[in-house]
């Protein structure tokens, strides 16, 4: 199962109707807590969401709405008796508020800290690079391994059934059929993270060719350059990074509180996004990700 868990969508300071950022990815048997601000753990019980889910935390950057959830949360694994690891990643630069996190915490879980600095592959199919903003900020993008798309009327007319097929499809080939015989190319399933930056090369590089961005929406275009200013996407600039990418689905969050209603934002975005569907993201939504359509 892949979905997005929508746990908290306002920027700076939370709102009646809009909590501390926070997002859960499930995707197959992992669970990646995205940037847990203050409450998130409180937000999870409203959504459904366990601690033992989760098996990676994932901050862009040490900004308070970005990561004051996380004492909470790890808490909350330790009186849950969480078995497995949980692997948490962060800016090197942040390591000191990250410890200052981690140590109010019982030490009764398995966690391992993974500071990086610099683009690249932190994890299998789990990559950085580094955004826009005022202190150091990383964004994430996943990827699933390219795989194939199997043919049925292919497989009879080679005489592939049952369990041949799962021989087939680990071997690559069976009695002389080749799996690309039988199959077409599918392009694994790709999603990215983008949080807290100015229009920037790093952005760029996440969101290229995204089945589903998650972009910060903080301002309206009209305020264009208080998104300047402070180092923030508006909401027609994460359309054009979604149009520019080739992202099949923007979900737009990390909205200032000055916009009560963030329809506006979501009209700017798909002014600009091509192709893309844009959604702006609601406290406890949960998304799912799209189907697999795009072959190679």
């Amino acid at each position: 199962m892949r979905e997005l868990v929508v746990l908290g969508t306002s920027s700076q300071v939370p709102t009646r109707t809009r909590n501390h950022n926070g997002y859960l990815l499930r995707w197959d048997g992992e669970g990646l807590l995205f940037d847990p601000g203050e409450g998130t753990q409180r937000q999870m019980i409203h959504a459904g969401v366990s601690a033992s889910q989760i098996t990676r935390i994932c901050l862009t950057h040490v900004h308070g709405d970005h990561c004051f959830g996380l004492p909470g949360v790890l808490s909350r694994m330790v009186l849950d008796g969480l078995a497995h690891p949980v692997h948490l990643h962060y800016p090197a630069s942040g390591e000191d508020v990250v410890r200052a996190l981690v140590s109010v915490t019982p030490p009764r879980i398995d966690l391992r800290l993974h500071p990086h600095s610099g683009p690249g592959q932190i994890a299998p199919g789990l990559e950085v690079r580094p955004l826009k903003h005022r202190v150091e900020t990383y964004g994430y993008r996943l990827t699933e391994p390219d795989g194939h798309t199997l043919l049925p009327d292919r497989l009879a007319a080679a005489g592939i059934a049952g369990p041949d097929i799962g021989r087939l499809q680990r071997d690559g080939s069976l009695r002389g059929v080749h799996l690309n015989e039988v199959s077409v190319r599918r392009r694994g399933q790709r999603f990215a993270f983008v949080m807290d930056t100015a229009p920037c090369r790093g952005a760029e590089e996440l969101a290229e060719g995204a089945d589903l961005l998650v972009a910060e929406s903080t301002f309206s275009d009209d305020d264009v350059d208080l998104a300047a200013q402070y180092a923030h996407l508006t909401a027609g600039q994460a359309g054009e990074l979604a149009a520019a990418a080739g992202v099949g689905t923007l979900v737009l969050t990390h909205f200032s509180s000055r916009y009560a209603d963030v329809n506006l934002l979501a009209g700017q975005a798909r002014a600009c996004a091509g192709g893309a569907t844009v959604v702006a993201a609601k406290d406890l939504d949960r998304i799912t990700f799209p189907s697999r359509q795009r072959t190679l």
